[in-house]
């Protein structure tokens, strides 16, 4: 992956859909800029703010004659309440012949206990039952864009490196999730979220081959994605990862790049975990613990069920 240039290695995009979360800052900004530029039929910047996603797609469509042109719509998408994601995904079903890419980019990380609007933690439920339920209400159109002649579907979810380190030993605390679960540090409920996404990209390649479907750590990245003054863990975050990050990030360009490898480069496993460089087989036991992936994966159909959801499409 460090050859990967996006100028030059993302291919024409005519005709294709590609759908970013969290497209309105950071790596999702960097990502919808870059494949802006390659011609797509229709790039969906998913946020919650119409006032933020309009002042992207200006930066955007500043940078470049080719990004200028480009077909980019704001898709008003909350990943924390369901009813939100069940709105954005109608959208996409009834005006989209097509789904390409779906990138599930967005995120919050470390912010101060609380739950979503159905009761669950709120780390848990934004960066991953959120994009869950997106994903599985996108499913037909993805699977449908699949059987086309000449595809190449990609699910590409942002995991972390904190799974390996300060995820709970038993990997998902399913007994908690419906919580605000105070009780734990910030860090350890962001790193089970980073896990549970690492986990939905390993059991969606099993369940639907013919879509590939990754997880990936961007590595340290100059992104507001942390809680930054609103942090629930003042000393981890302002004594360690911000003066980390200082020194060793790289730019939301040069880290996007990993999720814009992702999704176009034909050396991409299916499955696979990847870290900076595009180097496969570094994630932890857990994101690969067949049994958990499958217990995670019947425990959110079930809890989607229980808000509505249509539950997984049989292929």
């Amino acid at each position: 992956m460090s050859n990967f240039n996006p100028a030059t290695d993302i291919p024409d995009l005519s005709g294709k859909v590609c759908l970013i979360t969290g497209g309105n800052s950071g790596l999702g900004e960097a990502a919808v800029t870059a494949l802006a530029l390659h011609n797509p039929a229709k790039l969906y910047l998913a946020t919650r703010s119409r006032t933020k996603a309009d002042a992207a797609i200006s930066r955007i469509r500043a940078s470049s004659v080719a990004a200028h042109s480009a077909n980019i719509e704001f898709l008003q998408l909350d990943l924390a309440p369901f009813e939100s994601v069940k709105a954005a995904a109608a959208r996409v079903n009834n005006e989209a012949n097509r789904l390409d890419v779906l990138q599930l980019n967005a995120g919050i990380g470390m912010v101060p206990p609380s739950i979503t609007e159905e009761g669950y933690e709120i780390q848990f439920g934004t960066n991953y039952l959120g994009h869950a339920l997106l994903t599985q209400l996108l499913m037909p159109k993805l699977l449908s864009t699949a059987a086309l002649p000449y595809a190449d579907v990609r699910i590409v979810s942002l995991s972390s490196t904190t799974h390996k380190v300060m995820a709970p030993k038993a990997g998902i605390l399913f007994d908690y999730l419906k919580a605000d679960m105070k009780g734990h540090s910030g860090a350890e409920l962001y790193a089970q979220s980073k896990l549970a996404m690492a986990l939905l990209a390993y059991e969606l390649a099993k369940r639907y081959p013919k879509i590939i479907s990754v997880s990936l750590h961007p590595g340290a990245v100059k992104t507001p994605a942390w809680g930054g003054e609103k942090n629930v863990n003042w000393i981890l975050f302002n004594l360690i990862l911000k003066p980390l990050v200082a020194v060793r990030g790289v730019s939301t360009e040069e880290g996007a790049k990993a999720q814009l490898w992702c999704s176009f480069s034909k050396d991409v496993k299916n499955g696979s975990y990847y870290e900076k460089g595009g180097v496969a087989g570094k994630e932890g036991p857990l994101a690969r613990d067949d049994q958990l992936s499958e217990t995670l994966w019947k425990w959110t159909e079930k809890e989607l069920k229980a808000h509505g959801a249509p539950g997984w499409e049989v292929k």
